[in-house]
């Protein structure tokens, strides 16, 4: 894929945020706190569910991958950003900018699948209660997982096989934290077009499909629940939804806003500042939005610690 006649730099260069030395001292401090709790708060939350019994559910198993998923993009960004934040030259290798940008299409493609996994999931439950165990089997779990590792692979294949066919004859200067399509795309030489209309087909049908699963899940849900003559049965059935809804919210938006829009409203300033959020922020978010909005989590945390106290 990448042997071939173009001109082909031997490194990018990532502008980053700043080059004022105690600004990147700090937000070095800043992130990789954000990123140890990152780390240590998912790899938590697949520990937890995989121990306690209870959480073995197909809701719970969506959410350790979502978890697994979050350690993973984030990992893929984090590192490399937090070590320019200390170094002269930002620099990226050219295989290793294929290989980040590989990684994190796919593994921020998969999240989408997941997602709306997690959504159809809920509406199994709350508006097919009779069919779940059939609909929601462990085989048809297992599938859905895999669907979205399997589509994030070969839609993020796909991506960087053109991008990197492309020639870059001008500057080597990414004018971004790290390889995203949009930023390396703008130092190519050569038409680009097919390129930004795979970004905005591919990328297009994957969120707004899932949004749409995602939506038409909520849509019926929300119609179930309206029947309920119980407030206390219906605020039940609503806080079940709540944490799962904030964190497509969240995810969604600024995902949207990233890659289904035209290349002339590209702003590198602000895209940044939108991608540090999606790609090193809220991964970080996912297992506080679960663990204090969620009871069956919060309880088995209790529980843990309960037995963890009785055995000291």
């Amino acid at each position: 894929m990448l042997e071939h006649n173009h001109t082909l730099p031997a490194e990018f260069v990532f502008v980053g945020f700043t080059d004022y030395l105690p600004v990147r001292i700090t937000l070095f401090v800043v992130f990789l706190v954000v990123y140890t709790l990152t780390v240590a708060g998912n790899l938590g939350l697949i520990i937890l569910v995989n121990m306690d019994p209870s959480l073995r559910n197909p809701m719970y198993y969506f959410l350790s991958n979502l978890s697994f998923l979050d350690i993973c993009y984030s990992t893929t960004i984090a590192p490399k950003m937090l070590a320019n934040f200390l170094a002269s030259r930002k620099r990226i290798s050219f295989h290793g900018c294929a290989l980040q940008m590989f990684f994190f299409a796919c593994f921020a493609d998969a999240e989408c699948l997941t997602l709306a996994a997690m959504a159809y999931d809920r509406y199994a439950a709350i508006c097919q209660p009779l069919l779940y165990s059939a609909l929601m089997s462990p085989r048809v779990c297992r599938g859905l997982v895999l669907l979205a590792y399997i589509s994030g692979s070969v839609t993020s294949l796909v991506h960087v096989s053109l991008a990197f066919r492309l020639s870059y004859c001008g500057s080597n200067v990414v004018d971004h934290f790290f390889c995203d399509i949009p930023p390396l795309l703008s130092l190519s030489c050569e038409d680009t077009s097919i390129n930004q209309l795979l970004l905005f087909t591919l990328c297009g049908f994957i969120q707004s499909s899932t949004f749409v699963v995602i939506f038409i899940s909520y849509a019926c849900i929300l119609k179930s629940v309206l029947h309920i003559k119980s407030s206390g049965s219906r605020s039940q059935t609503f806080s079940t939804c709540a944490s799962h809804l904030v964190a497509v919210t969240l995810f969604y938006g600024t995902l949207l806003f990233m890659y289904c829009r035209p290349a002339a409203s590209y702003s590198p300033a602000l895209d940044k500042v939108v991608a540090v959020f999606y790609t090193v922020v809220f991964p970080m978010f996912n297992p506080i939005i679960y663990s204090f909005r969620n009871k069956d989590v919060k309880k088995a945390l209790k529980k843990l610690f309960e037995r963890e106290w009785i055995f000291r």
